[in-house]
């Protein structure tokens, strides 16, 4: 049976405005983003410390209710010092799903650890509890409180979720196995701003999260991330080591461990504030967005668009198109043509176990993974994408 591809390429069409070329995701800057920029550039503070860094960090504590915020260069950073600071030594193992962007896997790799890739759950397009706690029960064992692997005897210490897409993973179930197994729970909520899970935005439930502000992301600082955590010590331990781990003087450049040049720049930050300041704009523009694509796709054979799992409030970072399992080879003939007639489409990201330098990691089966993969495809979501209406 065939796909009738012309047919969603049209229904594609009919959601969005008429212009030659419609992006996945680009930024909008309508705020006040000129001005507190143009601040920046007149005062002179543009790097790494100013008052819109500091306003920044204010602003996601008060956004999201967790306590601390610490602005990183990228999400990237945010993540390796999130891992650093969870404890992830040197060969240990980090569970982490195979479906999700590398930044995730290479941050384990950057701490000399051990990616240990789990399947995902096609409800939640993250982690899936049940089999990982089916996997577990099979491969791991507890000594002196210490998850270790049956077959490699080395310590998986960690299990780093991703909220796919910006749809919450089910944090409840994944967060009790943590608390069984004795693991640290971290959040890549890099496309989780603006999400919620059980009316709770999203970095709740690890020790550590982190955000990320690429330029394709809900809210966008240029680069940019930061941590979240509740733990005020993990909190001051985070901005120390994003600080090249320098000790406060007037004048002296002492410092005392091995740090990193993570933090961000203040010019970054002030355009971060002019955007979160938007934020709530930015998400009622992207679920009417969705709400458009769902009622377009209802009747359309083969296809649907994912919709938020149950208990969860979505930001729709990216919407995911999802071909029935019947129709999976055809993925790259609908990419394809779509792209073909101005309309950027793209996979899911290539499993993170068939890269070369990930292949000899350990893994559990991948069925749910690798079915996804073969079937997803983002569609445009930009939060401007209603504006030309």
């Amino acid at each position: 049976m065939a796909l009738n591809i012309p047919l969603i390429t049209e229904t594609l069409k009919t959601c969005l405005p008429q212009r030659d070329f419609i992006a996945l995701h680009e930024p909008q800057f309508k705020g006040r983003e000129w001005e507190y920029v143009k601040e920046c550039l007149d005062t002179g503070w543009v790097s790494s410390v100013g008052k819109f860094v500091d306003r920044f960090e204010q602003q996601l504590t008060e956004y999201t209710d967790i306590n601390h915020a610490i602005a990183t260069v990228n999400g990237t950073a945010a993540l390796h010092i999130c891992l650093l600071l969870a404890g992830v030594q040197t060969d240990d193992e980090i569970l982490t799903p195979a479906l999700t962007f590398i930044a995730s896997t290479n941050a384990i790799a950057y701490c000399r650890s051990i990616p240990h890739f789990v399947d995902c759950d096609e409800h939640t397009l993250g982690v899936d509890p049940i089999a990982l706690a089916d996997y577990l029960q099979t491969i791991a064992y507890l000594k002196n409180d210490v998850c270790y692997n049956k077959h490699t005897h080395r310590p998986i210490r960690a299990l780093l979720v991703m909220h796919t897409f910006g749809h919450p993973v089910a944090l409840d179930p994944l967060q009790d196995l943590c608390q069984r197994y004795h693991l640290t729970l971290i959040e890549d909520a890099a496309e989780g701003l603006g999400s919620y899970y059980k009316g709770q935005h999203v970095g709740h439930h690890g020790k550590l999260s982190a955000l990320s502000f690429n330029g394709n992301k809900v809210i966008t600082t240029g680069g940019g991330g930061a941590i979240l955590t509740n733990d005020a010590t993990l909190a001051k331990q985070a901005k120390h080591l994003t600080t090249t781990a320098k000790i406060p003087h007037a004048w002296r450049f002492d410092h005392d461990q091995l740090g990193y040049n993570y933090r961000l720049p203040n010019i970054n930050a002030a355009l971060g504030c002019a955007q979160l300041e938007q934020l709530p704009n930015f998400l009622n523009a992207k679920r009417q967005l969705a709400h458009r694509y769902q009622q377009a796709f209802a009747a359309i054979e083969g296809v649907h668009i994912f919709c938020e799992p149950a208990d969860t409030k979505g930001n729709y970072w990216l919407n995911a198109l999802l071909l029935d399992k019947l129709y999976a080879d055809q993925q790259t003939a609908l990419l394809t043509h779509t792209n073909q007639h101005g309309i950027m489409t793209r996979p899911a990201w290539t499993l993170q176990h068939k890269l070369p330098m990930y292949q000899t990691c350990p893994r559990m089966a991948l069925p749910i993974a690798e079915s996804l993969e073969a079937r997803l495809i983002n569609i445009p979501s930009g939060q401007g994408l209603l504006n030309d209406d």
